[in-house]
């Protein structure tokens, strides 16, 4: 914010987080197409969009150790249920968890 106070200002006090070079909301298009290009450009082939963001974001705070009702009130989840969706367990931690956890793989 900060660094866009001129932006900020033609905003008119917006809650949006993403604005336009006037000052105005993008639309859910306009970021969508943005991620997009940006994912082209970084030679990224599979489908990104802005939700593929907010999951990997979800994704690594719980993987870091985030408290879920956190990751849950920053996500806006009504349930808890909903937020637990992102804890889905990789074959990769499966298989670290059975290495550095159980006795018979020692």
């Amino acid at each position: 914010m900060r660094g866009r106070p001129a932006l900020l200002a033609k905003g008119r006090g917006t809650p949006a987080l993403f604005l336009g070079a006037r000052g105005a909301a993008l639309s859910r298009q306009n970021v969508f197409l943005i991620i997009r290009a940006a994912a082209v450009r970084a030679d990224i082939t599979s489908t990104i969009s802005p939700h593929t963001l907010r999951h990997s974001c979800a994704t690594h705070l719980l993987r870091g150790g985030a408290d879920i009702r956190v990751v849950q009130e920053m996500l806006g989840h009504a349930s808890v249920a909903t937020t637990q969706i992102y804890t889905l367990v990789t074959r990769d931690a499966l298989t670290e968890a059975y290495r550095t956890s159980h006795p018979r793989a020692r």
